[in-house]
């Protein structure tokens, strides 16, 4: 079990700089549409780009946050009837959900990956100004989803030991 404690550390650490990077990008999508704003009405000149880049960023911004936030337990909870139940059925219902989300996430990776892969080799282009690659685009959708899955089941984990301790 002291591999498992261990390979829980470095997913944390994992998941701690990928929102790191989710807020550094955040601030600079800030900063591109605030300088896009000054540069169109002041200068006449728009950055023309900055639409393209910021649409990209916050595709990267949710996948790259939202398993972090899972373990942080800050996803929107509609819990007035689990407030209801006693704590053992609470953990039920978190076990229950914490497996239908594992499930959903491995879809989405599983067919996100399909997906990324199948526009990686036929090298399909964005219909955009900057004619990104659409795997570039499309990848952070099943490593997001992959990771959200992992969270996924360290969830269940403990809740199910939570469970069992009642």
């Amino acid at each position: 079990m002291k591999w498992l404690a261990k390979a829980s550390a470095i997913f944390d650490r994992i998941l701690d700089i990928l929102v790191f990077l989710a807020c550094v990008l955040l601030m600079s999508a800030v900063a591109l549409v605030a300088s896009d704003v000054v540069s169109r009405y002041f200068f006449h000149r728009p950055i023309i780009w900055s639409v393209e880049i910021t649409e990209y960023s916050l595709l990267y911004i949710t996948f790259l946050g939202t398993a972090w936030l899972l373990r942080e337990e800050g996803h929107v909870k509609v819990d007035v009837v689990l407030n209801e139940l006693n704590p053992k059925n609470q953990n039920l219902v978190n076990i229950i959900t914490s497996i239908l989300g594992a499930m959903v996430c491995l879809v989405i990776a599983w067919y996100g990956a399909e997906i990324t892969l199948d526009h990686f080799q036929r090298g399909i282009p964005a219909i955009e100004i900057l004619h990104t690659p659409y795997f570039i685009i499309l990848g952070i959708i099943p490593v997001g989803s992959f990771l959200l899955f992992i969270q996924f089941l360290r969830r269940t984990h403990k809740y199910l030991k939570d469970w069992r301790a009642l």
